[in-house]
């Protein structure tokens, strides 16, 4: 009988390529994937570690699934980030952990099963953050809409951040690999490709010695039956001229980009180790403005960050009012041992930190509907992705990424497929969804 094993993935969607790289690992060894807890042999958490609400939802899964070793579970293993920064830790404090697999260490996940099988105990397989990426392995989901990761780890070192040390130095993958990726996932039926890493912008730079992204989405521009384009996440001090140019003119790219900014304020900006200033950051949302009429911008903030007075705070909060973001997060900032901002002193009050964020999203909210106000009478191209009853369907436009954004409801007389694209018109909007019903 084959053993099975449930995967439950927590975190990023690159948390997501890890655990189907892993399924397909397990498949190819024979392995069998079940979504049923209480018949697994084996569960496997795929862990997230950045900020505290990740760490705190890590652990309380695997507290929750420890309680299935009382039953039919007899092995408990953890992978991803919080498995790399606290193997020692976790496996010290929680007595039902069997085994922990680092974020270079997928390629190893049957060998820690076999180790554990033959009655090891306690294996931990980790300290190896600078892997490849695993070429060799055929990824087994086929949703309309689908990542694939084009760089691994991060070379920023940005003084609130953990991830250099979780996820090693700055990786792109081979351009025709990439390629070949999109190309399998096409042929079998994606028509969304999300582009992801920690900073897309970088990718090339370590080997081919240049900013290579636009020359990237050229290339994927032309595979047939790929439908949208989307990019996930484009630090902004390397957008160029030839990557504007490119989502400017392939028709695939869509137009829209997720800029990671975290604040505005020049000394705040200094002291996170963000290689950009507010000028910049403000020249170049003018800029992608002007060549990109229907460009939609995302970003995120940290509010709370070490040193953030009222009035530098005043000062995000007036630009993000004055510049109308059309899609907006914000965090407050997490205090995350190991990262030099640990130590920075004027560490704000937890109360304060929750207060401006509020605050900000209370202000995001007013320009979202006043946006949204501004598209109704538009037509847009909508994917449908579920039902919310009889006639009323769930989709997505251009304009949003999927889980984080809004959504796009379609009023329709007929009956939708979900994974299709249709044609809407917009006749009403919410705070932050439109509404619109179907041109036949």
């Amino acid at each position: 009988m084959k053993t099975k094993i449930s995967i439950i993935t927590l975190g990023c969607p690159k948390n997501e390529i890890d655990s189907e790289l892993m399924v397909g690992i397990l498949k190819n060894q024979n392995y069998r994937i079940t979504n049923a807890l209480d018949k697994a042999d084996i569960i496997l958490i795929n862990t997230c570690g950045f900020i505290d609400s990740a760490k705190e939802e890590s652990i309380e899964t695997i507290l929750e699934m420890a309680k299935y070793k009382e039953y039919n579970c007899k092995y408990l293993i953890l992978a991803g980030c919080l498995a790399e920064r606290y193997s020692k830790e976790l496996m010290e404090e929680i007595d039902e952990i069997d085994g922990i697999i680092g974020t270079g260490n997928i390629k190893d996940v049957v060998n820690i099963i076999e180790r554990l099988k033959r009655g090891e105990r306690k294996v931990i397989l980790n300290k190896n953050i600078n892997e490849e990426y695993l070429e060799q392995i055929s990824r087994l989901s086929f949703r309309k809409t689908e990542y694939v990761k084009i760089s691994e780890g991060c070379n920023n070192f940005c003084t609130y951040c953990i991830i250099p040390k979780l996820r090693g130095k700055y990786r792109s993958r081979k351009m025709e690999n990439i390629i070949s990726e999109v190309n399998y996932l096409v042929n079998n039926g994606v028509r969304e490709i999300i582009l992801i890493g920690q900073n897309i912008a970088d990718y090339g730079i370590d080997l081919y010695g240049d900013y290579k992204l636009w020359e990237l989405l050229d290339k994927l521009n032309s595979i047939e039956k790929l439908k949208w384009i989307r990019l996930y996440y484009l630090y902004p001090d390397n957008i160029d001229k030839k990557l504007i140019d490119s989502i400017k003119n392939n028709n695939k790219v869509v137009k829209y980009v997720d800029i990671p900014l975290q604040h505005i304020n020049n000394e705040i900006l200094k002291r996170m180790n963000r290689r950009i200033t507010k000028d910049k950051v403000t020249n170049l949302i003018k800029y992608l403005r002007q060549e990109i009429p229907e460009i939609i911008i995302r970003t995120t903030f940290i509010v709370g960050f070490p040193g953030e007075d009222d009035k530098k705070f005043n000062e995000l909060y007036d630009f993000i009012k004055e510049i109308k973001f059309d899609k907006l997060g914000v965090f407050c900032y997490s205090r995350e041992e190991g990262t030099p901002a640990y130590h920075f002193d004027n560490q704000v009050d937890e109360d304060i930190k929750e207060y401006r964020r509020s605050k900000i999203m209370e202000a995001q909210a007013y320009i979202s509907y006043n946006l949204n106000k501004e598209k109704i009478g538009n037509i847009y191209e909508v994917l449908i992705e579920d039902i919310e009853q009889e006639g009323l369907y769930v989709g997505r436009t251009y304009m949003d990424g999927p889980e984080i954004d809004g959504v796009y409801f379609v009023k329709s007389s007929k009956k939708l497929k979900l994974g299709e694209f249709v044609k809407a018109k917009t006749i009403d909007c919410l705070e932050y969804d439109l509404i619109g019903e179907i041109i036949s």
